[in-house]
């Protein structure tokens, strides 16, 4: 390899070092959307309110009606389906975050390969230097030259084995400096395919990231067009509607049959994860302060001593499946066809779970959400 050839291998590896530094630092991350401004009293009605009558100076002023609940019930339902979408997007850009930040590992790796294996290089031609400025003062002679000028036989015989030694080493010598050299390219290539499935990952990543931030802000707009009283009836809504799904899953005498018990790790991911209860839900969030409901679960699971995948959906697709009837305190449940939501069982027919923007960690019914399945982490 030329001087022009090393030169642009040492640039090449400490640019990667530099860059992969700062992509590998801890706590970068994009930055949670801002909330959209509650829009004041004077702009929050819609023509959907009817408007309030003027009062006469013998009554007070009349309190305008609620919508209809069948209204309410389509607002829920519009929130579920945007607050749902949001839940895909985030686990979407959870699962970019990770490769990001397991392929700014590798890359560090393979800059200090890089580094290293030009080091073993540079010292590998000093060698073949030396070996080459010693021929220079022995005459520009090969040692055959000398040995067959030589009248000592002994001499002769012991040179000869010298000889064969030296011939061996100087063949060991260019096939590790041959060596050397092919794995110097395949760590450039390597690196550089790398760092192209970063790049796209970042781009993935930041996709996400909009898709998640439009979704909220759609839902909060929805929200902020209601009055305080439609606030109000809409959770009642919210409550009842998860109240009737998990009246229907405990009808199904599905919890006679749970009688599972903790497994000691199980313990632990609960005791953690119920500790949480009260704090805000936020988007791609592992603690210790907010969650969003993978970052609860795994961070759960990683203080129990058992770390298990980021998201809902690699945690559906990685963790040991168990039939609902077998499930015990610890256990994942796994909600939704996409496999977008998780919360974690804790018994008596409940899970603890950040449920979504604008809400806390609290215990909801286990049947509460369209339960896909359940997983084992300590299986």
């Amino acid at each position: 390899m030329g001087t022009a050839g090393k030169r642009g291998l040492i640039t090449a590896a400490v640019t990667v070092v530099c860059g992969i530094t700062v992509l590998a630092a801890p706590g970068t991350a994009f930055a949670s959307p801002t909330p959209t401004p509650t829009p004041t009293s004077s702009t929050s009605s819609t023509s959907s309110t009817p408007a309030s009558p003027t009062p006469t100076s013998s009554t007070a002023p009349v309190v305008p009606p609620l919508p209809p609940n069948k209204d309410l019930e389509a607002v829920r339902e519009k929130l579920e389906s945007l607050y749902h979408d949001a839940a895909v997007a985030t686990d979407a850009y959870n699962a970019a975050e990770e490769k990001a930040q397991k392929q700014s590992a590798q890359l560090v790796q393979l800059a200090k390969k890089i580094v290293e294996g030009q080091r073993r290089l540079d010292a590998l031609k000093d060698r073949a230097g030396a070996a080459a400025r010693q021929q220079y003062r022995s005459g520009g002679l090969p040692p055959e030259a000398h040995l067959m000028l030589s009248d000592d036989p002994g001499q002769f015989l012991d040179g000869a084995g010298r000889v064969l030694q030296g011939q061996r080493a100087t063949k060991a010598m260019l096939d590790e400096m041959t060596r050397t050299q092919q794995d110097l390219k395949q760590y450039a290539a390597d690196a550089a395919a790398h760092w192209r499935e970063l790049e796209a990952n970042r781009k993935a990543k930041e996709a996400a990231r909009k898709k998640v931030q439009k979704q909220i802000a759609e839902a909060e707009k929805l929200e902020s067009r209601l009055e305080k009283q439609e606030k109000e009836r809409l959770a009642e809504l919210e409550r009842q509607a998860a109240q009737k799904a998990q009246t229907a899953w405990l009808d199904t005498g599905v919890l006679k049959d749970i009688q599972g018990k903790a497994s000691e790790q199980g313990a632990k991911a609960v005791s953690y994860a119920t500790a949480q209860m009260g704090k805000p839900y936020e988007w791609g969030a592992e603690g210790p302060r907010t969650f969003d409901c993978s970052g609860l679960t795994s961070q759960a699971w990683a203080h129990a001593g058992r770390p298990i995948p980021r998201t809902s959906q690699e945690q559906w697709r990685q963790l040991r499946h168990v039939d609902v009837k077998d499930m015990r305190p610890g256990d994942l449940v796994i909600y939704f066809g996409d496999a977008s939501h998780v919360g974690m069982y804790i018994g008596d027919g409940t899970i603890v779970h950040a449920p979504r923007p604008g809400r806390t960690v609290t215990v909801a019914g286990a049947g509460s959400m369209p339960i896909l399945g359940v997983v084992r982490p300590d299986a």
